[in-house]
C-alpha cells in the first residue's frame, strides 16, 4: 500500500480474501479494496462468485445507494419479479430504494468477477423480500462488525409509536382503579358498622 495522507493506494493481490458461504446457495469471496485503501464514504469490494451460487439474499438498501460493475463472466440480476443477463462491461446502480431489490447470480460455468461499490451511511435499513425481513444498522462504521446496533425484525413484528410509553394513561386508569378499590372498602366498612 502506499499512501500520501489524504490519498491511498492498494494493489487487488495485497488485499486477503474474505468467505462468506451459507448452506448451498449463497457463496463469494472479498477483497475489500475501500477499507483496505482506508476509504470513508465510498465502499468498493472485488468480488467473485463462483458457478451457480449467489453473493447475498435479494435486498433493497434505504440508506446507501450501491452499484456493480462486471470485470468477467456473465450471470443473472434479479430486479424484482424480472431478470436480467449480466455480462462483462455492464454497469448497473441500486438507487437507496425499496424498488430496487437486486441480486445477482452466477448461472454460467466460470467465476463471475465484478466490482461492488456503495456509499457508506452508517444508518441503514436493508429490505430483503424474499425471507421477510428487516435489517437495521446504525452507528460506528459500516460493516457487521463494527456496528453499534444491528437487528434483524419480520416485517410484520411492530408496534404503534407510543407503544410502552409513559403517557399518563395508564398512570390515571391505575389510580381510578385505586380510588374506586379505596371506595369499595368504605362502603364495606360503613355496612359491617351499620350491622354491628
Amino acid at each position: 500500500m502506499c499512501s500520501t495522507g489524504a490519498v491511498s493506494i492498494v494493489h487487488e493481490d495485497d488485499v486477503e480474501w474474505v468467505n462468506t458461504q451459507r448452506g448451498t446457495v449463497f457463496e463469494n469471496r472479498r477483497r475489500k479494496l475501500a477499507a483496505a485503501a482506508g476509504g470513508e464514504r465510498i465502499g468498493c469490494s472485488l468480488t467473485e462468485v463462483p458457478p451457480g451460487k449467489t453473493a447475498w439474499p435479494f435486498h433493497a438498501h434505504l440508506g446507501n445507494e450501491e452499484a456493480i460493475y462486471v470485470l468477467e463472466g456473465r450471470g443473472t440480476l434479479r430486479l424484482g419479479e424480472a431478470q436480467r443477463t449480466l455480462k462483462a462491461g455492464d454497469y448497473v446502480a441500486f438507487l437507496a430504494h425499496e424498488d430496487a431489490a437486486h441480486q445477482v447470480i452466477n448461472t454460467s460455468d466460470a467465476p463471475l468477477r465484478y466490482l461492488a461499490l456503495s456509499t457508506m451511511n452508517p444508518t441503514d435499513v436493508v429490505v430483503y423480500p424474499d425471507s421477510g425481513k428487516r435489517g437495521i444498522f446504525a452507528g460506528g462504521a459500516p460493516g457487521l462488525a463494527s456496528r453499534t446496533f444491528t437487528a434483524f425484525v419480520p416485517d410484520e413484528a411492530g408496534v404503534e409509536y407510543w407503544e410502552g410509553e409513559p403517557t399518563g394513561e395508564a398512570e390515571a386508569r391505575r389510580e381510578a382503579e385505586i380510588e374506586e378499590q379505596v371506595d369499595d372498602q368504605l362502603e364495606a366498612m360503613k355496612k359491617r358498622l351499620d350491622l354491628d
